[in-house]
């Protein structure tokens, strides 16, 4: 078992409220760092010095927040109307548990049963703003009481492993988390490596836009859990990347073109080291290497992300061999980086 994935999955950082996170990730950091905080939005920033054979600075990071809920409204009946926090496919949502607000009330995700349904109403999606929240509560007092409008909810789901997979929530990012924290369990790198616990990633990408600009890299990566489609399908469409076959490493999405040096370098430094990988599929999508790339003058970026079937779903899946080639790509991507490799030739 996965202690690391287990601890992070379940912990609950719907964006905008990521403390509970940032609290357990900083207690697993601390011994392998040699200072930390946490900025005016809520990132935890570490430093880990290198050796000094190189004066790069290089920012790593992964966000520490999760898609979810909030409470929005409370109904007379004592149920509670929400809005969604991140992405979500309306479909994903009917009949999920879920834990409401700072006290982790437990509630359901509830709708008009099918069999009061009408035939037209079962042939098409039930949509979020018919759901609710069931708490148990009998009246609007009696829910307002418990939780007020602004409350978060997230998903309740236990890790578990199934075989060469893992299933969880919020591996999104906190797969990227995980493999950053054991990036920082190791020996120092030849420069100075600034670690990012990003927040709000879900919502806009804000907290690496404030902690690039503070850092100022002269490089930086971002690790992440990317949606793997492999599954069949009738158009026989070919996945973006798929489960098993090693690390995603990004190109382009929907956000940003990715520096095209450092890709070179990630993939040359997976074939040396014998790391399978695989190129994820332009388009769609976003990382925080939209924000980081554009703070001051500009940072050459990449991303490498392990794949994840059930993107911004209360359940996702992961192949943990893929998450360890992950952490073995990133490590010797950082060990091998030289100023050369990020410089524009004339």
């Amino acid at each position: 078992m996965n202690e690391l994935l287990k601890s992070l999955t379940e912990a609950v950082g719907v964006s905008g409220e990521e403390k509970e996170v940032r609290l357990l990730i900083r207690d697993l950091i601390a011994d392998h760092v040699d200072e930390w905080h946490v900025d005016a939005m809520g990132n935890l920033l570490a430093l880990k010095k290198g050796t000094g054979a190189s004066d790069l600075r290089v920012l790593v990071d992964a966000h520490m927040d999760e898609v979810g809920l909030m409470v929005t409204e409370f109904d007379s009946n004592g149920t509670i109307r929400f809005s969604n926090v991140g992405g979500f496919d309306d479909r994903a949502l009917l009949g999920k548990v879920v834990q409401v607000g700072p006290k982790k009330i437990t509630g359901i995700i509830g709708a008009r049963p099918i069999h009061l349904t009408t035939s037209s109403q079962r042939n098409s999606v039930v949509k979020a703003d018919a759901m609710r929240i069931d708490i148990g509560a009998k009246t609007k007092d009696a829910a307002s009481a418990q939780l007020k409008i602004g409350d978060k909810a997230a998903f309740v789901t236990e890790y578990e492993e199934l075989g060469p997979t893992a299933i969880g929530k919020a591996f999104d990012d906190r797969a990227g988390c995980a493999a950053l924290i054991e990036l920082l369990r190791v020996e120092p790198y030849p420069f100075d490596l600034h670690a990012v616990f990003s927040v709000q990633e879900e919502v806009g990408l804000r907290g690496a836009m404030t902690a690039a600009y503070a850092v100022k890299p002269d490089a930086a990566l971002v690790l992440e859990c990317t949606p793997a489609y492999d599954l069949p399908n009738k158009d026989d469409v070919s996945p973006s990347v798929a489960l098993g076959k090693g690390p995603s490493i990004y190109v382009m999405d929907r956000t940003a073109i990715q520096d095209p040096r450092l890709v070179s370098h990630i993939t040359a430094t997976a074939a040396e080291n014998d790391i399978p990988f695989q190129i994820r599929r332009p388009g769609g999508g976003g990382t925080n290497t939209a924000t980081i790339q554009r703070s001051r003058a500009g940072v050459p970026t990449a991303t490498i992300a392990v794949p994840g079937r059930y993107a911004h779903t209360p359940a996702m899946m992961i192949n943990l061999s893929d998450y360890a080639n992950v952490v073995k790509l990133a490590e010797a991507t950082l060990r091998s980086l030289a100023p050369n490799i990020i410089q524009h030739s004339s």
